[in-house]
């Protein structure tokens, strides 16, 4: 399993070249937003075969991750991705269709969730953990479940 202290090492270890701003794992958000606008770079120079490693990774820290590495993989990268890319022309959607199955999942909730049809993000993701798999609940209440 995949822990927060791990995110940094994990992205490290698969794209040498990658250099977050800061070298500290207590820092997570911080250096997924880093590895957003490292993969904004590798999408301009069509970096495919670094695409696909990242889509790859990104799956694992949602399939093999612990419930913070979950969320992190989700409100953390995609939505970094989703909202660096565009403020550089880029649209992010082509990169959706390199994600695994989990991955886009939680790549739609996001964009249903900011387009107000679902309260919270996993609202339309049913949960297959045993023992729950909601890793945070919103103002209302209603656990967020994470495959």
């Amino acid at each position: 399993m995949i822990t927060k202290e791990q995110i940094q090492h994990t992205l490290i270890e698969a794209f040498p070249s990658f250099a977050p701003r800061v070298n500290e794992s207590d820092l997570p958000y911080v250096v997924l937003g880093d590895f957003a606008r490292f993969l904004l770079k590798r999408y301009q120079d069509n970096d495919e075969p670094v695409l696909r490693e990242a889509a790859r990774i990104i799956e694992l820290l949602h399939t093999s991750g612990d419930k913070y590495v979950k969320e992190a993989a989700t409100t953390g990268l995609l939505e970094g991705i989703q909202n660096t890319w565009p403020s550089e022309g880029v649209d992010p959607e082509p990169f959706r269709n390199l994600l695994g199955p989990v991955s886009q999942q939680w790549w739609d909730s996001l964009n249903r969730f900011w387009k107000k049809e679902i309260p919270f993000v996993g609202a339309d993701i049913k949960c297959t953990e045993p023992g729950g798999g909601a890793y945070w609940r919103p103002a209302n209440g209603s656990p967020n479940a994470h495959p």
